[in-house]
């Protein structure tokens, strides 16, 4: 398999895990308050994975490695709570749309800018994935939500936009980070983004029961700290702009998983957009 090959089919096996973890989490945010899923989540994988790292005594990356990898954590993390109060908010598809675009569209002109022009096969991967992602992530709202649409606080998408910087920012980070030792690079991660989720936890505390949100906190942080360890090796196999872009594809999983599990069939929008999705994929992959 060639470089370009590897590197979608390692962006996949990075989204699908993502997918599950959002699936999970949002399975879980049904029961309890969002953030103590996903607080959870990080403080169980962060455990799990500085016990590997002792027990293993693999060595520590260079401190270039650490500091990017616990900035891409923290950042990341106030994104994610920044990301669910834009949600909250409303306006949710839009937001969720806009949010998901950014997260792609940011790594992909850095690396324009910083790795140069791609082949012409993969620009058109990368344009097809683009709309890809708009057309999977933004469910129009039906005829009689169009008005409390319209009414919707600009501010939520304003949040939602900065969601998406932040986790646009934390994919070129980690790329940045990815000289390192994959485990100590994520465990460094995953220690600046607990301390994130607890001051964000401090200076907004939900107001639902604490309670109920361990398991699901657990299986979907599991996930997404698989999903990060697989992300960080394909930005090592090829551009920045094509891992990026095949990971953003994540909320398909999300999707397939409602479907399959919970009876919630996507729309004819959300189906073109995984058609699309596979298109890119197959550009990509040349």
């Amino acid at each position: 398999m060639n470089s370009s090959g590897a590197t979608a089919g390692l962006g996949l096996v990075s989204a699908a895990s993502w997918g599950g973890s959002d699936f999970l989490g949002g399975l879980g945010a049904r029961r309890a308050p969002a953030l103590l899923v996903v607080a959870s989540g990080h403080l169980f994988s962060l455990l799990v994975l500085l016990a590997i790292c002792l027990a293993a005594h693999l060595a520590l990356p260079g401190r270039h490695d650490l500091l990017f990898s616990s900035v891409a954590g923290f950042e990341g993390s106030v994104a994610l709570a920044l990301f669910y109060r834009a949600l909250a908010m409303g306006a949710m598809g839009l937001t969720a749309a806009l949010t998901g675009l950014l997260t792609a569209l940011v790594p992909v002109l850095f690396s324009l800018a910083h790795d140069g022009l791609p082949t012409p096969l993969t620009a058109c991967g990368l344009a097809l994935g683009l709309a890809a992602i708009w057309l999977i992530t933004h469910s129009p709202a039906a005829k009689g939500q169009q008005e409390k649409r319209a009414a919707a606080p600009p501010a939520a998408l304003l949040l939602g936009a900065l969601a998406g910087l932040g986790f646009g920012a934390q994919l070129i980070l980690f790329k940045f980070a990815a000289g390192g030792g994959l485990l100590w690079v994520m465990t460094s991660a995953r220690g600046a983004g607990v301390a994130a989720m607890l001051l964000v936890l401090l200076v907004l505390p939900p107001k639902a029961p604490w309670r109920g949100f361990w398991l699901y906190g657990i299986l979907a942080g599991s996930l997404d700290t698989v999903g990060n360890l697989f992300y960080i090796q394909t930005t090592r196999l090829g551009r920045l702009d094509v891992a990026a872009l095949v990971c953003s594809l994540y909320p398909a999983g999300t999707i397939l998983l409602a479907a399959l599990v919970l009876r919630e069939w996507p729309t004819r929008r959300q189906f073109a957009g995984m058609a699309l999705a596979l298109a890119a994929v197959v550009l990509l992959s040349v």
